[in-house]
């Protein structure tokens, strides 16, 4: 894309960024006269709402699954019936932010799920809507996309509305400080991979592409760090604003195949969205390189590695990389059993509305020889 192409950023009406701001979330909500707060939460965060100081009737829905499905959100909804909220937050990872979405915008709205996956099909937004992350690499606080697994069909529902955008995005740091190396290292290789498959994608624009590359930037100057002292507060706080970078990168341009080749690992063996994506990274960076070799290029410089110009070159510099920072690489070690590769191919073949933005057309097979080499 050329600087002359039009595109449109949107962002969370406010955000709050920085060590200790959570907070503000009830400081916010009591200044706009909420009353009624569902807060959609995993379990882990659910016992923790207290660092927000919330005012009023506070309900939480504290069952959030890794990787939700249909049935969780349904769960969440029959809830969300009981309460009406008039402000729901969502308090957690991606997982969270995304059941929180929809729960702002289909209690009474007389729509159901499935006829509001695609792009702006939404009707309207029932209640306000507040995000506050607890990990660093979805970015769900400023986005306008939602994604639940169909346990029927084992591919991710996508809905994408600006009804879904947040009215208030509130990042603390400090709320991340639990999260332990394994999962800081998946979380981290995430909000890099948004960055890195935005910058890379056929609708990679200028406007864009300096917040990716900071992003990646960000990541390789802190994850390391971050994994190596958990308490090291400026390490979390770049993750979290690479995080929010990768977030900014979704709405307009998107991800490609390096996200549509993890999502089968995530709907049909339940392996955690970041783990699934730092498996797959070096694989599709360096399936990538013909295509964009200088991007590729910038992308290993922003992350201080040198990986030269050759797709194995790329890899091997990647792989060292993610290994390094201690991801599981082989799909047999997260027990994905061998003979699923040609079905997991073949599902993340389908999800065009990713792999139509990746830079070099990739094949069914090809796709395949991703899963098996990486087994």
């Amino acid at each position: 894309m050329s600087l002359a192409t039009p595109i449109t950023i949107q962002r969370p009406h406010i955000i709050e960024f920085g060590a200790g701001t959570a907070p503000l979330a009830g400081r916010w909500a009591a200044a706009q006269g909420f009353t009624r707060i569902l807060v959609v939460a995993d379990a882990f965060n659910a016992n923790r709402v207290g660092v927000l100081e919330l005012q009023g009737e506070v309900t939480i829905f504290g069952d959030v699954r890794p990787e939700p499905d249909v049935p969780n959100l349904e769960a969440a909804l029959a809830l969300a019936g009981q309460v009406k909220p008039d402000l729901v937050i969502g308090f957690g990872g991606g997982s969270a932010m995304d059941l929180a979405k929809l729960i702002a915008v289909l209690p009474g709205s007389g729509q159901t799920l499935h006829e509001v996956v695609g792009p702006e099909k939404v009707a309207r937004k029932g209640a306000a809507l507040m995000q506050v992350p607890t990990t660093s690499g979805t970015g769900s606080e400023a986005g306008t996309r939602a994604l639940v697994t169909d346990p029927a069909t084992q591919n991710k529902l996508a809905v994408q509305s600006l009804h879904m955008l947040a009215d208030i995005a509130i990042i603390d740091p400090v709320l991340t400080l639990t999260l332990p190396p394994a999962v800081t290292a998946a979380t981290g290789v995430d909000a890099m991979a948004h960055c890195v498959e935005a910058f890379t994608s056929k609708k990679a624009h200028p406007l864009i592409d300096m917040y990716a590359l900071e992003g990646v930037a960000l990541v390789g100057r802190f994850l390391a760090r971050a994994i190596a002292d958990g308490s090291d507060v400026e390490a979390r706080a770049g993750l979290s604003l690479a995080s929010l970078y990768g977030g900014f990168c979704l709405g307009p341009v998107n991800t490609a195949a390096g996200h549509a080749v993890a999502y089968p690992l995530g709907t049909r063996h339940h392996i955690a969205h970041g783990a699934a994506n730092a498996l797959i990274f070096p694989h599709t960076l360096a399936f990538n390189t013909p295509a964009v070799p200088e991007k590729t290029a910038a992308i290993l410089a922003a992350l201080g590695l040198k990986g030269g110009a050759r797709e194995e070159d790329v890899f091997a510099a990647a792989h060292r990389y993610c290994a390094d920072l201690g991801c599981e690489m082989t799909l047999s070690a997260l027990k994905v059993p061998r003979d699923d590769l040609p079905a997991m191919a073949s599902e993340a073949h389908a999800i065009r509305r990713l792999l139509d933005n990746n830079p070099r057309d990739i094949s069914c097979e090809e796709i395949l020889a991703i899963y098996q080499e990486a087994y």
